[in-house]
Formats: structure tokens, sequence, C-alpha cells
């Protein structure tokens, strides 16, 4: 169905990326060069989560991003953290959450497999990317005033 966190790290390996499960304290995640560190004090949900995003890191981000009062690093966290959502979820996965009969976060996550913070912030995001709604295939996808998808008719 959607990628699971070993098929993750399998593409991981592919792109010579080494990841390992750690202590971490003050981070889920962490990316330096070909490195990434991944709590071992998540669940598979979570550290689904936070490889993605890691993964986000490597495909977009340049040099060291932690000083959040840099606009020029918040932009690139960003751009990583939308890598992220549009792997594990993207649009056609909120569409896809709609077809299976998913009610609630809690629901859609589950059927997602992601957590309900990651799909919150995800619907955050695209609602800040594509304003009031966005259409793919036969669907509309509403983000205000809450999500909501609509078939075409």
């Amino acid at each position: 169905m959607y990628l699971t966190y070993e098929e993750l790290l399998i593409e991981s390996e592919s792109q010579n990326l080494i990841v390992k499960e750690k202590n971490l304290p003050g981070y889920n995640g962490r990316i330096y060069k070909n490195r990434i560190a991944i709590s071992k004090n998540l669940n598979m949900s979570e550290k689904k989560c936070v490889l993605a995003e890691e993964l986000g890191h490597h495909h977009t981000s340049v040099g060291n991003i932690l000083n959040m009062e840099d606009l020029s690093n918040r932009k690139q966290e960003r751009q990583a953290r939308l890598w992220g959502y549009n792997k594990l979820i993207g649009l056609t996965g909120i569409v896809n959450a709609f077809e299976s009969g998913c009610q609630s976060a809690y629901e859609a996550s589950e059927f997602l497999e992601v957590t309900v913070e990651y799909l919150q912030e995800c619907i955050d995001c695209y609602r800040d990317k594509y304003g009031i709604c966005t259409e793919i295939g036969n669907y509309i996808i509403y983000f205000i005033p809450n999500l909501a998808v609509m078939e075409k008719v």
C-alpha cells in the first residue's frame, strides 16, 4: 500500500545513506553527510515520519540548518518536510484515505501509516501551499475551513 519504514530504509541504502537507530537526546532524527540517526525510542510510524523528513533534508537541504532564527534555514526545513509529506502521503494519499471511508484524522493516519500529528502538519503545509483547495484527478481537496474531499461529477 504505502511505503513502510523498512522500504524507506532500503531506499536510503540504495542512495548510499547509513541509517542507525540510537539514543538522540532532544532530537527524533538528524542527518550529517551520508549518515542518518533516528531515535530508537520512537514507534514504527514515528520512525517512518522522521526518516522521510531526514531523507527530505538529504534531497533538499544544504549545509547546517540547525539555527531556525535564519530565514534561509527555515525555508530549507519547510522544503525537507514537504518532500517527506509528498513521499509518505501526497494529495493522492488524502484522496485514497477518503475513498477508503476514513472519517477522521485518526482513521486517515492509520490508513496512511503515519502519525496523526504528521498528517495534520502535512495538511497544514498543503493548505499553505495550495490555499483553499486544489484539484487532483477527478477530486477537489478542500483545506479550508476543514479538510474535505469531494468527487467532481
